[in-house]
């Protein structure tokens, strides 16, 4: 635990909040554009789900990848004693399954391209499975489900899954439903055995504060009850779906740290919270005090007070290794480098192992669509590089729980 008084605190919080506010706005944008396009979208669906439904049948090696997008050259990354066989992967001695899990998006899985493939996955299922046991999806467009789920079939692989379901606030609904029934397809597929749970809403109420006049300190005012009112009835046909298939999945919900609802709290079995030390401007010797602090005051311990006592994740937690600006390679105090990245992963993992918080960390590579789209520190957050090579880093070497 750091060294921070009560005052100290609540400033770094409240500027976290604000920052956090900026960020997930960034976020937002891209689903609104995606929500204008819904024509398309429909064509997408149905055409990723019919590859993805031939992939099943086909084991595509990672050796054999077609790879033509900037970001995606999984081509060779992972050796294998049969080619033909995804199981057969070597293992790199660098790599050790000393993280909680990791946060993960495949690359390609954003409409309206949806240019993910088999072969991608897999090799990133090689590669994090010598990482971690757990991994989490943010959203289930682009059937990102049904490949994460197919590749730990095919790696054979000790892996467990948390799917994700994106909605927007400003659709009606349309986002939700069409993820749901994606993350439903995959699940009548393949089961659960590899799924830890089923996350309803991402920045959910964050977001919905910023577009409807709230603050980051209403997440329970009228503004936040009437945002909360959307995503409940997500989440409650979300359980509904589960249970009429005979599943028993946790279903739980991710926000930003500071922007969870009661309602919403109280309806789910697990919470995820963004928490970045990052974005609260703090030193690198500082940070993963002062993540510690905030997940067990702010998150923790609001949910403690509830009767359902959802459990808490750290949904996010990590350090920006560059900026593709000057201006925005510092934030405060915070600055960005891979010695940096170095000093966060000492300093953070096998202490939270060994006090049995359950984290994800932020993130498995680098995402260039990010830095095009958004710029400054948000490309570059990877434990990789965005070709699938380790950063310059050593990986701590301590057992997850």
């Amino acid at each position: 635990m750091s060294a921070y008084n009560n005052t100290q605190y609540q400033a770094v919080d409240n500027y976290s909040n604000v920052l956090q506010q900026n960020k997930a706005q960034n976020r937002r944008s891209k689903w609104i554009v995606i929500g204008s396009i819904l024509g398309v979208v429909a064509l997408i669906a149905v055409g990723v789900g019919v590859g993805v439904s031939v992939s099943k049948h086909n084991k595509s090696s990672p050796k054999s990848a077609a790879v033509s997008n900037s970001g995606s050259n999984s081509s060779g990354v992972v050796p294998q004693t049969d080619p033909n066989d995804p199981s057969t992967f070597v293992k790199n001695p660098a790599l050790k399954q000393s993280f909680y899990g990791l946060a993960y998006t495949p690359y390609g899985s954003q409409l309206p391209t949806c240019n993910n493939s088999l072969a991608d996955v897999i090799v990133d299922i090689q590669l994090l499975s010598q990482l971690t046991k757990r991994i989490r999806l943010y959203g289930a467009d682009c059937n990102q489900s049904a490949l994460v789920l197919e590749a730990i079939k095919q790696t054979k692989v000790d892996m467990k899954v948390f799917l994700g379901n994106y909605p927007v606030p400003s659709d009606g609904g349309v986002a939700y439903v069409r993820q749901r029934d994606l993350i439903k397809a995959a699940l009548q597929t393949y089961g659960a055995d590899h799924v830890a749970g089923v996350t309803v809403g991402n920045e959910f109420i964050l977001n919905y504060l910023g577009d409807n006049g709230g603050t980051s300190q209403d997440p329970n005012s009228a503004v936040g009850n009437a945002g909360a009112a959307l995503l409940l009835s997500n989440i409650t046909d979300t359980i509904s779906m589960l249970s009429g298939m005979g599943l028993n999945i946790p279903v739980g919900n991710a926000d930003a740290g500071s922007y969870f609802n009661t309602q919403i709290l109280s309806a789910v079995k697990y919470g995820m919270a963004n928490v970045h030390p990052w974005f609260a401007q703090t030193t690198i010797q500082d940070a993963a005090g002062w993540t510690a602090d905030f997940f067990a005051t702010t998150n923790v311990a609001a949910a403690n007070a509830l009767s359902n006592k959802p459990t808490m994740y750290i949904a996010e937690t990590g350090w920006p290794t560059k900026s593709s600006s000057v201006a925005a390679e510092s934030n405060g105090a915070a600055l960005a480098s891979v010695p940096n990245l170095q000093i966060f992963l000492d300093t953070f993992v096998c202490q939270a192992n060994q006090n049995g918080t359950g984290y994800f960390f932020f993130e498995y590579f680098d995402e260039q669509w990010k830095d095009v789209q958004f710029g400054g520190v948000e490309g570059w957050w990877g434990l990789f590089n965005a070709d699938r090579t380790l950063k310059k880093v050593t990986i701590p070497d301590c057992a997850a729980p």
